[in-house]
């Protein structure tokens, strides 16, 4: 009879030896749970931001991992560095300004080919001619597996005159750097080794 009393109180120690393990992984299984999911909310809360729409109510907007948009800035940057440097119109005040906001988004190269252009008088027969000129970009292709990163531009010039519109196939190549981003250069890429590689008339029409 007590060895039988002994062999009970030996099962309920099992028993509750069991129960003792299965119940602290029960409870390192919820705290896991609950710490992963806090995490989870925080990170979440961190890709949130809330705007001050001029001080009366708030907007929710969401932020993005900043190198997911990298491509997009880059052409976007090519862009508007081409707008700025092959917008031109017949007046010197307009041509510099241009010029000097481009010169924001490139190194001493892109200036090296403006003062090129300035010594063939270029810019004077722009404004003795009363010619504008504007630009159409087609493409803009960037090699992100190589840094600096490779970037080749196709465009078109419109030279347009009194009478007559002259248009131009354009091609550039260059290399972009990634620099400090500021109200002068706001996608934060320096357009390094700028040259123009095709600046040829493709056809001319009246107006």
């Amino acid at each position: 009879m007590e060895f039988k009393s002994l062999k009970n109180i030996e099962t309920s120690f099992r028993h509750l030896r069991l129960f003792g393990i299965v119940y602290l992984g029960v409870c390192t299984l919820l705290v896991g749970y609950s710490v992963w999911k806090a995490y989870s909310f925080a990170e979440a809360q961190r890709q949130k931001i809330y705007v001050l729409d001029e001080g009366k109510s708030l907007m929710l907007a969401l932020s993005q991992d900043l190198e997911q948009n990298r491509p997009v800035e880059a052409r976007e940057h090519v862009r508007r560095f081409h707008e700025l440097f092959f917008t031109l119109a017949p007046d010197k005040s307009a041509i510099e300004g241009n010029v000097q906001r481009a010169m924001f988004l490139s190194d001493r190269s892109a200036y090296s080919h403006y003062g090129d252009l300035a010594e063939q008088g270029y810019y004077n027969r722009i404004i003795s001619g009363n010619v504008s000129q504007r630009i159409e970009i087609d493409s803009v292709k960037c090699d992100f597996n190589t840094y600096p990163y490779d970037v080749m531009t196709y465009a078109r010039l419109f030279i347009i005159r009194e009478k007559s519109v002259t248009e131009r196939s354009l091609v550039t190549h260059g290399r972009l750097r990634n620099s400090t981003r500021s109200d002068n250069n706001p996608h934060g890429f320096i357009l390094e080794g700028f040259h123009v590689l095709e600046n040829r008339d493709i056809r001319m029409y009246d107006r």
